[in-house]
Formats: structure tokens, C-alpha cells, sequence
């Protein structure tokens, strides 16, 4: 199957790291510590926002992964540990669980990143996880968290509630220090030797439990014995193949030549390569013209071949993220003069309301002085009408005796003037007897 147009290839393993149970029944402890290894293919291809694993279980209880690739609403690659069958489980249910998770660093196991909890599982909470690390920093080239585009996450779950087993010193130091004292691979896919399985989007609100089945778990002492056993028994029954199916595998690898080393390597061909390869060590080349050195060198031919792809898709992926920059660079650039332009536009914008500002101050400033002269004016017009109200005030009260003073130089005007005609008329009568 496949994601989003993609074959994504996911390698699924189960370890038992610490059976507790049976290491420290004299401190009355118990519990596994387990480990689950989910690697994951085409990891920046993936457009799904939830990835479920499948169920796994740790002493009788049934677990589940899930992961955000682009994040749960924020800028993290988000990881989840789920009760894989709560939706079935009795009313009241609780469980209890140490877990850990870590994003791999694969340049260096020891720089990975890790967090670690220990919570109580319920039907309300019956998830709990971190955002473990910045989508930034899960995508830097100079990390090794996304190798060959394949992301490689490991979550470690204790269901004993008595001791803390998981912290960061114990991730990293995992694999190198051998710890395992019992475990069994549950391996879904592998690179170069498995099928192909498919890492699916889900609801990510209570989705239904994903079926599971239950595989037992053969002790590594069983698994090695059985190795062995099966080499020693082939190594002594070599089989000598024929000059035909030396060259029906010669054919193989020059078909595989015909491709790119990069086709090459994403078309998961070059693993059946290996039966060809086989054959040829196998053959009895005396039958031919090939001389010991062209041998030599085309049993060589492998791990150059191996390398060459192994290079070719490094380069691909630099070349794609210096693409990937690219894109970013011109983006980001077109945002800079975007805002390079609307930064000159507000700043010629603002020297307009400068200047509108400081025309509308001079004119404030006019209208102060004038507002102040006519306060001025005002003031005096006040002085001046308060000034003649008093003489008229004082005027008033002087009023009567004037007008009294006035109706008798009136009435002497008119006696003078009785008195004046009188004289005339004397005057008159003289001048005519004269």
C-alpha cells in the first residue's frame, strides 16, 4: 500500500529490554521494560497528520504509538502512547505506565532526543505524550533525526510503578550497552530483506484499535542457535551453480546497471541484487574466460554498487534540500521586499502627516493669536461698556434735577421771547410815526 502517492517502508520491532520479574523478584518487583523501534521511510513525504503503529503489549496490555508528523497545532513532531483497545475495556479502567520516546539522532545515538514520564491512563486521558522536537530541528541536514529521509523513533514503556527504569541516560546507552535479557522482533519491514507495509492516516479522536496479531516471542539465545545452525548447514552443502545461471544473475545486475543509481535505490531492487551476487561467489569460474582479477573485482562489485547507490541518494537528498532552502530563500526574500516596499510607502506616508500636522500647527498657532486679540478686544469693549454704564448709572441719578432746571430755562426762553416780540412791535408802531 501507500501513503500519499508513496511506498513508505516502516521497520516495526518489539524488544523486551529488562524482564523485572524475573531479575529482582527478591526487591518484589515486576514488570518488562519493552522497547519499540518504528522507523519510518519517505518521513518529509508523508501528508498524513496521524500516524498509528500497531498494538503492541507489555505484561498483558495492549499499547499503541501515535505520531503527528507536522505537529499536534504546534511547530513539534508530536508522539503519543495510546491504550490501544480502551474503547472495549471495562467502565472505571486505569492503567498505569513508565514510557520514554525518543527521536533517533543517527549521525550520533548519544545526541537524540528523549523525554520521559510516568502517568496514569483512564478513559478520559487514555493517551499521553510530548511535542518532542521542533519540526526546525527534526528537518536540520547537519541532524541525523531524518537520515536518508528515514526517521527512526523509539518509545520504551514500564508498567511497574514501583522503581523509575527510563530516562535518557538509559535510551541512549541501550544498544550500546546490551541490556536485553530477552526479546523477540516483530519485524514488519525491513530495509532490503522485508515486505513493504503501510504507515496510514487515522482520526485522531479516539480511533478504533487497530487489529493486531500476537506473535510469540523467541529468546535471542533460540534465535542465534537456529542462525547458526542454519549457516553452518548451508556453508556445508555449498551449491555450484552453472555457467547459465551465472550469467542469468550477470543479466540481473546489468539490468540494475541500466538504472540510475538513485532509481536504483529507491525502486528497492537492489536487494535481489544480493541472490545475483551469491550465485556469482558460488560459481565455478574455471569454465570461463574471466580472469581471477575480473572476478575478484566483479564479487567486489556489491558493496561498490551498494556504496555508489547509498551515495547517490545522499546526494539526491542534499540536492533536494538545497531546493527546499532555495524555495525558502526566494519566499523569504519576496517577504523582505514586500515589506522593504511597504515600509517606504508608511514612511512617505507619515512624512505627509508631518507635514499636515505641522501646517495645521501654524494655523493653530494663528488662530491662538488671533482668538488671543479678540479676547483682547473683547475686553476692552467689556471695559468700556461698564465705564459708560456707570456714567449713565450716575446720570440717572442726576436726571430729575436737570429736567426740573430745563422746564425753567424753558419758560424763561419763552417769557425772553414774549418780551423780545413785545419790543419789536414797539419798534415797529415808532418807526411809523416818525
Amino acid at each position: 500500500m501507500d501513503v500519499n502517492g508513496l511506498i513508505t517502508k516502516v521497520t516495526w520491532k518489539i524488544e523486551v529490554l529488562i524482564d523485572v520479574g524475573s531479575t529482582s523478584k527478591s526487591m518484589g518487583l515486576n514488570g518488562q521494560v519493552t522497547k519499540v523501534t518504528w522507523r519510518i521511510e519517505n518521513f518529509s513525504s508523508i501528508k498524513a497528520k496521524t500516524l498509528c503503529s500497531e498494538n503492541f503489549t507489555v505484561d498483558g496490555s495492549k499499547w499503541q504509538l501515535r505520531i503527528y508528523p507536522e505537529g499536534n497545532n504546534e511547530d513539534f513532531l508530536s508522539i503519543y502512547l495510546v491504550v490501544a483497545d480502551s474503547a472495549t475495556l471495562a467502565s472505571g479502567w486505569t492503567r498505569y505506565a513508565h514510557y520514554g520516546f525518543a527521536v533517533i539522532d543517527q549521525f550520533d545515538r548519544e545526541n537524540s532526543k528523549t523525554l520521559a514520564s510516568k502517568k496514569e491512563f483512564n478513559a478520559i486521558r487514555p493517551s499521553r505524550g510530548f511535542n518532542l522536537l521542533p519540526l526546525t530541528e527534526l528537518h536540520n541536514p547537519k541532524r541525523g533525526y531524518l537520515l536518508n529521509d528515514a526517521c527512526l523513533v523509539e518509545a520504551y514503556v514500564f508498567t511497574g510503578r514501583t522503581v523509575d527504569m527510563i530516562s535518557h541516560e538509559f535510551i541512549v546507552k541501550t544498544d550500546l550497552d546490551k541490556r536485553k535479557t530477552k526479546e523477540g522482533d516483530c519485524v514488519k519491514a525491513a530495509i532490503g530483506n522485508q515486505k513493504t507495509t503501510t504507515t496510514k492516516p487515522v482520526e485522531i479522536i479516539n480511533p478504533s484499535p487497530t487489529l493486531a496479531i500476537e506473535l510469540e516471542q523467541p529468546a535471542e539465545a533460540d534465535m542465534n542457535t537456529f542462525f547458526t545452525s542454519l549457516e553452518s548447514e548451508l556453508s556445508n552443502s555449498r551449491i555450484v551453480y552453472s555457467k547459465e545461471e551465472a550469467k542469468e544473475a550477470l543479466a540481473k545486475i546489468n539490468e540494475a546497471l541500466n538504472m540510475t543509481p538513485v532509481d536504483l535505490n529507491d525502486s528497492g531492487k537492489f536487494c535481489p541484487l544480493k541472490q545475483a551476487f551469491m550465485i556469482l561467489a558460488s560459481f565455478d569460474g574455471s569454465s570461463t574466460t574471466l580472469t581471477i582479477k575480473q572476478m575478484n573485482e566483479l564479487l567486489g562489485l556489491e558493496e561498490r554498487l551498494k556504496e555508489l547507490t547509498n551515495r547517490a541518494a545522499k546526494a539526491v537528498q542534499d540536492k533536494n534540500q538545497l531546493t527546499a532552502k532555495e524555495s525558502i530563500k526566494r519566499t523569504m526574500t519576496r517577504s523582505l521586499e514586500s515589506s522593504l516596499i511597504r515600509y517606504k510607502e508608511v514612511e512617505t506616508e507619515v512624512k505627509q502627516v508631518d507635514q499636515i500636522l505641522a501646517a495645521l500647527h501654524e494655523e493653530v498657532v494663528e488662530a491662538q493669536k488671533k482668538r488671543e486679540k479678540m479676547l483682547a478686544e473683547r475686553n476692552g469693549i467689556y471695559k468700556s461698556c461698564k465705564e459708560i454704564k456707570m456714567k449713565l448709572d450716575a446720570l440717572g441719578k442726576e436726571w430729575a434735577v436737570y429736567e426740573a432746571t430745563a422746564r425753567v430755562g424753558e419758560e424763561e426762553e419763552k417769557s425772553v421771547e414774549a418780551e423780545w416780540g413785545r419790543i419789536k412791535d414797539f419798534i415797529s408802531s415808532i418807526n411809523g410815526k416818525i
